[in-house]
């Protein structure tokens, strides 16, 4: 099996397992995909990466080149894509409990946008930009009350949800009151999210439409960001939408209520994030001991919840194969579990595949997105190394931790 033209045998050998591929042709398609069909004549459009999916440097230096922005959700995000090189004006803060000192950490560093997620925070920012003597451009997360089908704990947009302010709530004239009077604060826009891994298009032209009503009123055109959430292939049962009917899905929406409604934006935004990573990564383990009770098969590999939390937090279904017999016949029905010393360290159950010896090597398919991210030294693993590989090289862009570092800041 050859991913980029790189031999995934030859990977192992050369960076061991477990370990974390990504295609960078197939990331760069997908970024391509958004910056072509993203467009509209009547006003701006900008394509950010939602970098919790994947914040390392390797993956930032990729977002410069192509000159897409960033969507980050804590100051460790920020600091890596500052370090990195990336311009802080063109990334945009999210969260739903900044700290004061992650605030003040955001204006120091001349991040270009505050998405404020609530009432506090505001009042919060604007007593801190004063105080510093800062000027802040915001964007106002919303709840526009869209419920998109998906797994109750990735879907941000019920009523009751921890994140965004209601529209004619208390709160949202609160919000406003603040910013007509401060000096500081310079509010530009709203934003919504409304979930994860969504192939409904109506969910998302329902949000755009009430994205767009919220401008009405104001004495300038404001930017409207629509997040992200766009679903990706990880197994048949999943029907992704393509890049181009996403993108002119939300053009030609909010092109048309900007029609009905007689009002004017400024610029649209999307934030894609797994649609732009996850279906360009893998996950490589290596066989150890296969293991037969009365009703079950299983095959144990050499990672776990620890590299892929997914499964075990939201029944995440994968597909897989075994490394050289992809074409063999899969006639055992079997549990891909993990090492950790947990009932639930599955990583695929009841899946066909081929008879396997110890030392074969199983891949896992479209692991691009929330493997790493959501990573954990649980059972005191060891964090896996990152490979980008394209056209016929290789090129190490995360190490494998060591034991030295895994207990490097223990006192």
């Amino acid at each position: 099996m050859k991913i980029s033209n790189v031999d995934v045998k030859t990977l192992k050998e050369k960076y061991g397992t477990p370990l974390y591929i990504y295609d960078v042709n197939h990331i760069k398609r997908n970024m391509d995909g958004y910056l072509n069909y993203f467009k509209s004549n009547e006003f701006k459009t900008e394509v950010l990466f939602a970098s919790k999916a994947l914040n390392i440097k390797e993956l930032i230096r990729i977002c410069m080149e192509k000159k897409i922005s960033l969507d980050c959700v804590s100051v460790g995000e920020i600091y890596t894509a500052i370090k990195t090189g990336f311009n802080p004006s063109k990334i945009y803060f999210h969260g739903n409990n900044k700290t004061i000192e992650d605030l003040k950490f955001a204006l120091n560093n001349n991040v270009g946008v505050i998405v404020c997620d609530n009432l506090m925070e505001v009042e919060c920012l604007n007593d801190l930009a004063s105080s510093l003597n800062k000027n802040v451009k915001i964007m106002l997360r919303m709840n526009v009350g869209v419920d998109a089908h998906t797994h109750k704990f990735i879907v941000t947009a019920h009523i009751d949800s921890k994140f965004g302010v209601l529209y004619d709530s208390i709160d949202y004239k609160k919000i406003l009151d603040i910013i007509i009077n401060s000096k500081n604060i310079e509010f530009i826009g709203f934003h919504s999210h409304i979930g994860s891994q969504i192939f409904d298009l109506n969910a998302f032209k329902a949000r755009a439409e009430k994205m767009v009503s919220y401008c009405k009123g104001f004495d300038k055109p404001l930017e409207l960001n629509l997040g992200g959430g766009y679903g990706v292939h990880y197994t048949d049962a999943d029907s992704p939408i393509p890049f181009d009917i996403v993108s002119k899905t939300l053009i030609n929406t909010v092109e048309e209520t900007l029609k009905a409604q007689n009002v004017k934006i400024k610029k649209l935004l999307i934030e894609p994030g797994r649609s732009i990573v996850a279906e360009a990564g893998y996950t490589l383990y290596t066989i150890g001991y296969i293991k037969k009770t009365p009703n079950k098969e299983y095959y144990f590999i050499d990672g776990g919840m620890t590299d892929n939390i997914r499964p075990a937090l939201y029944q995440a279904k994968y597909d897989a194969d075994i490394v050289g017999k992809e074409n063999e016949k899969k006639d055992h029905i079997v549990t891909v579990a993990g090492k950790c010393c947990e009932s639930g360290d599955l990583i695929i159950e009841n899946y066909p595949l081929p008879e396997a010896k110890m030392g074969d090597l199983l891949i896992t398919y479209t692991t691009g997105a929330y493997g790493y991210s959501m990573s954990s030294n649980y059972n005191k693993a060891l964090t896996p190394a990152i490979v980008f590989v394209e056209d016929g090289k290789d090129k190490l862009v995360v190490r494998r931790q060591t034991l030295d570092e895994l207990i490097e800041r223990e006192i």
